[in-house]
């Protein structure tokens, strides 16, 4: 599989330079969705709200929505994606044009993960976590994706007391490591969570994902990958999610610019969600529409290049209305930015004691549908 090169993302650039990226450069709005949410989810609250679909009928659902701009698929090894159904992947995927953009290794649903996966302090729960992680990236590769996203959702605590968070951590890292040597060249994407299923997951902040990245690339040592770091190639990137980022308030923006910042931003996962809160994976723009665009606006400053991906959980409309509706929510936020003035916005940003509350007034006025009924926007110089 081609290792997608992002160093470029973490590319400096002076204001000058940065204004005129971001007059030529415009994200290309490629959207992938995970197969997960086709089928209703299970809730402790409720009964399933529509019938289960199997990944056949999951795939129609997805068929119909390649004309409006899904063009990249995501799922879980062994049960969305596994041996036995490969080769229908690969019909779906040659008949369609669509491509499986990653195989995400299933470490949260089996009960031997009960007490953790990759970071277990049990012997053969561990070694069964490691081997179903070796398992998806041969798949990984097989199906020629992008790159393999890691969840640890099971891997936490709930009682904090006597534990010992250096060793549940290093057992992590060196669980993927391992595992990433069995299997050279296979970027990881890792997506942090603050808690849920677990009371507190690990690494489960941007910035602690980030820290992660630098543990186990520390201790890869297959020749191969080994090559790669000395390139400057990240093999453990970050897959960061909207409602993740914002259930730990994380402000967006801020917090993607850690990985972009290291060329490390694989993928990401969109959707919106109130601040703190359970994970409601509410459609793209449903909640806080301006996070929405700020973020948009940060991908574009460092050049982001990468998929699109939305993980929704719409329970009380079709699936293929909620990703309508999110994509077309992300086509108008980025309408919306590149329609900006950046030069003046960049001027605002690094004045900003000559334009105090000016960069305000802006997106006031730019967001407005009618902004000639507001007083006119002060001169900025």
């Amino acid at each position: 599989m081609p290792l997608l090169d992002l160093r470029p993302q973490a590319a400096r650039r002076t204001p000058e330079q940065l204004v005129e990226h971001l007059k030529s450069f415009d994200l290309d709005l490629k959207f992938s969705a995970g197969i997960w949410f086709f089928s209703p989810s299970d809730s402790r609250f409720h009964e399933k709200y529509g019938p289960d679909l199997d990944i056949e009928q999951r795939l129609e659902i997805a068929r119909g929505l390649k004309g409006y701009g899904l063009a990249g698929l995501e799922a879980h090894y062994p049960n969305e994606v596994n041996e036995e159904n490969e080769q229908l992947w690969r019909d779906f995927c040659a008949d369609t044009g669509m491509r499986l953009v990653t195989v995400v290794p299933l470490l949260f649903r089996s009960p031997q993960f009960e007490f953790g996966s990759l970071s277990s302090p049990l012997p053969e729960a561990r070694k069964a976590a490691i081997e179903t992680t070796r398992r998806a990236l041969e798949m990984n590769c097989r199906m020629d994706t992008d790159f393999c996203v890691v969840w640890p959702g099971i891997d936490g605590y709930e009682n904090p007391f006597g534990i010992d968070f250096v060793a549940m951590r290093d057992r992590f890292a060196d669980g993927l490591a391992e595992a990433m040597d069995c299997v050279s060249g296979v970027r990881v994407a890792f997506e942090p969570k603050p808690y849920e299923p677990r009371g507190r997951i690990i690494f489960g902040t941007t910035p602690e994902g980030m820290l992660l990245c630098h543990m186990v690339e520390e201790r890869l040592q297959n020749p191969e990958n080994r090559r790669l770091l000395v390139e400057d190639h990240a093999l453990v990137g970050m897959n960061p999610e909207v409602g993740h980022a914002l259930m730990a308030y994380e402000d967006l923006p801020y917090a993607y610019s850690w990985p972009l910042s290291e060329g490390r931003l694989c993928h990401m996962h969109l959707n919106s969600q109130p601040l703190g809160n359970f994970d409601q994976d509410l459609n793209v723009g449903a909640v806080s529409p301006e996070q929405t665009e700020a973020l948009l606006y940060v991908l574009k400053m460092h050049g982001y290049q990468g998929w699109l991906g939305i993980d929704i959980n719409p329970e009380r409309m079709p699936v293929d209305m909620a990703l309508r509706i999110s994509m077309d929510a992300l086509r108008a936020a980025n309408d919306r930015i590149n329609e900006l003035d950046h030069e003046s916005i960049m001027y605002a940003i690094n004045h900003p004691d000559g334009a105090r509350g000016w960069l305000e007034s802006y997106l006031v006025r730019m967001r407005a549908p009618h902004p000639e009924r507001l007083a006119p926007l002060p001169p900025l110089r």
